[in-house]
Parts: structure tokens; C-alpha cells; sequence
């Protein structure tokens, strides 16, 4: 259903500069883990799923790439740390560069959110501390007790995701964001509910940051600063990740993104929503850190286009990242900018190998005249 709208162009599909690019719309494709990279390496039917939701001017943000094979925390998830990584990943930048969009590839390591059998050799997931997260009640996942990284082993992790920085720009990537968000091993440096450590690399909030600020440091000296974004999530409390101030992590974090002239964009997840008069409301807590970061704000965490009109509006943030609806909805910014219905989100097919189902075979909405989710062009 297509409801009417005024001539008027909604917010989120007015045009920005963010750095070299234009934009054409405000809608980001948020990074979305699929498990679907056989092996580790991207397989065809990515540059299907991506170009799907490629636009002319959009910006899409690829899922968590490993950086490294001790990175791995979760099945088939891709890699760019080998040549065969980012030979595949080649044709999939084009299909997706094919249809006039820009595609930066989110660069993480998962640290103790992984288990001893995607670990080399069978090792124990490497991290801040030794300390295991707590065991799922359901036993969704079980994750193995990490072992603590020792201080001289650290600047080899900053090389890693340095390495990984520049094989994403051959692999043809516009850019890369550094995953510094959602529990994993920046994460568990930088929130003192994890990082129990005694080193230069704990104790103060600047120690405790340290990590990150030296891979976003090296990933900017590699690919420099007009190609690099962070993402973060001092509010989240995933997989045991907390901090007792977050709202303090989260401007020194900013800070320190600010020292590096013209570092591309911060994209920052909304504290956890919450049921207000039966419907989920957005906390709205990340205002201060936009206004304190001196480059393209981008925010994510639960939005719909009202909300996503709004908050452009607002001065609130430049962007908005959508996950789940995206993932459901390949032509998302056409069916926001006819005020259409949206396709519903399966759960179940979220993170699967199946390299069809709940991938790529959502439907567009003209898909009665031929143009459906096999279209790459």
C-alpha cells in the first residue's frame, strides 16, 4: 500500500555531502552479520544481496569483516586478512559501485564473544581479561573463557586492523568503519565492566580507551582520515559489556576521534529502547556527542521513517543507519520516499547459510514487472 504524499521531499531523502561523497539520501544501510561467507570468504550471492539494496548515491556499510583469524566469533562470517578474502570481495564492491553507491567495509574483532572452535588451533578467544561471559540461560550460545592479551601482543592486534584497512581499500571499498561498538574486543578494553587489567591498557578511562584510539590512529595513517569511520555504542550492554559511565566513554571517545582532521563520520547506537504506552520509544541520548563531533553523524537503533524523518529534522543526527527493515526491505529509501508498506522481517532466517532464504529474496516492490531481487543492474 502506497499512502499519499505531499511534493515535499521528506528529510531523509534530501541529498548530503559527507567528506568527497554525495549522497543523494540520508538512508544508510547499517552493517547486518549474515553468516554466509562460506569459509570465511564472501561468496556471489553477497554481490546479489548488496547490489540489491544499492542506490544511486546511498550509502551502504558492510557486515563485520574478521580481520584476522583469531577475529571470528561467530560461523561463516567474512574476512579480509588473506588474498583469496579480498579477491572475493572484489566483484561484490563492483556490483555494488555498478549501481552508483558507496560501500565501506566495517572492520571488527569479536574477541571473547567466540568459542575455542572458530579459534586457531582450538586456542582460547583472546581479550582484555580472563574473564568469561556469563552463560546463556537458553544455551543459545556458549562462549569460551578468554584468555587475557598480554601487553606486548596488543600493538599486534592495531596491525591487524591496519592490514585489514588496506586490504579493503584494494579489495575497492570506498572506506572502512572501525567496529568499536556492541561488546567486542575494542569494547571490552574500553568499558570497565570487562577490563580488569593493571597495565597501560587499564585502570583510567584513557588507558582503558587506549586500544581503540591506536587502531583508529593506524587505520587513519593507512587509508587516511577521509576514508575511516568508527562505530560505537557506549549505552549498549551486550554479551557483558557494560561501563559505569558511558556518557564519559562516550565524549572521550569522540574527543579522540576529533583529533584526527577530517575523520569521516562516528556512527553511535541508541541506548536500549524502551515500551512507552505501547509503543518502542528512542531514548535520544546521543545529542551531545553529535554536537561535539566534528565530522558526519550517524545514528542507529531501533528507527522507522517517522522517527528517521524526525531526528534528520531535528539537527539530531546527518544520517540514519537502518538494520533489520533494510535487511527486509531491498528498496528501502523507494518505498520511504512513497510512504509504502513494509515487508516484514523474518527472524528466524537473520543468520543462516542458507544463500537465498531471508537474503536475497525479499521482495521490491515492482517485482511484477520483472525488476525483483535477481536484478543487479
Amino acid at each position: 500500500m502506497v499512502h499519499e504524499e505531499t511534493t515535499t521531499m521528506i528529510p531523509l531523502l534530501t541529498p548530503y555531502k559527507m567528506g568527497q561523497f554525495e549522497l543523494s539520501h540520508r538512508v544508510v544501510l547499517a552493517p547486518l552479520t549474515r553468516c554466509r561467507s562460506y569459509g570465511n570468504v564472501p561468496q556471489p550471492h553477497a554481490a546479489v544481496y548488496y547490489a540489491q539494496r544499492a542506490t544511486r548515491g546511498g550509502l551502504l556499510i558492510s557486515e563485520a569483516t574478521d580481520v584476522s583469524p583469531t577475529a571470528q566469533g561467530y560461523p561463516e562470517t567474512p574476512g579480509i586478512w588473506t588474498r583469496e578474502q579480498v579477491e572475493a570481495w572484489k566483484p561484490i564492491v563492483d556490483a555494488v559501485h555498478r549501481k552508483g553507491a558507496f560501500f565501506f567495509c566495517q572492520i571488527w574483532h569479536v574477541g571473547r564473544v567466540s568459542t575455542n572452535e572458530f579459534q586457531p588451533d582450538g586456542q582460547a578467544p583472546i581479550s582484555s581479561t580472563d574473564k568469561q561471559i556469563t552463560p546463556d540461560p537458553d544455551h543459545v550460545m556458549a562462549y569460551s573463557k578468554p584468555r587475557r592479551l598480554r601487553t606486548e601482543e596488543i600493538p599486534g592486534i592495531v596491525d591487524d586492523f591496519r592490514r585489514a584497512a588496506q586490504n579493503a581499500i584494494e579489495a575497492g571499498f570506498d572506506g572502512v568503519e572501525v567496529h568499536g561498538a556492541h561488546g567486542y574486543l575494542l569494547e571490552q578494553f574500553m568499558k570497565d565492566g570487562v577490563n580488569d587489567r593493571d597495565d597501560e591498557y587499564g585502570g583510567s578511562l584513557e588507558n582503558r580507551c587506549r586500544l581503540a584510539v591506536e587502531v583508529v590512529a593506524a587505520v587513519v595513517r593507512e587509508v587516511g582520515a577521509h576514508r575511516v569511520g568508527v562505530r560505537l555504542s557506549p549505552f549498549v550492554d551486550f554479551v557483558d559489556c557494560v561501563d559505569s559511565n558511558p556518557v564519559a566513554l562516550g565524549e572521550y571517545m569522540v574527543r579522540q576521534l576529533n583529533v584526527h582532521e577530517g575523520l569521516l563520520y562516528c556512527h553511535m547506537v541508541e541506548p536500549r529502547m524502551a515500551n512507552v504506552q505501547g509503543r518502542m520509544q528512542i531514548p535520544h541520548r546521543l545529542l551531545p556527542f553529535r554536537k561535539a563531533f566534528k565530522g558526519t553523524f550517524i545514528a542507529a537503533g531501533g528507527y522507522d521513517r517517522e522517527e528517521g524523518n524526525k531526528v534528520v529534522a531535528d539537527g539530531y543526527t546527518d544520517l540514519v543507519a537502518y538494520g533489520r527493515l533494510f535487511l527486509a526491505n531491498p528498496d528501502l529509501p523507494r518505498r520511504f520516499e512513497l510512504g509504502a508498506s513494509l515487508n516484514k522481517y523474518d527472524r528466524s532466517t537473520f543468520i543462516t547459510p542458507d544463500p537465498v532464504a531471508g537474503y536475497t529474496d525479499y521482495p521490491f516492490l515492482d517485482d511484477a514487472h520483472g525488476n525483483g531481487p535477481a536484478a543487479l543492474a
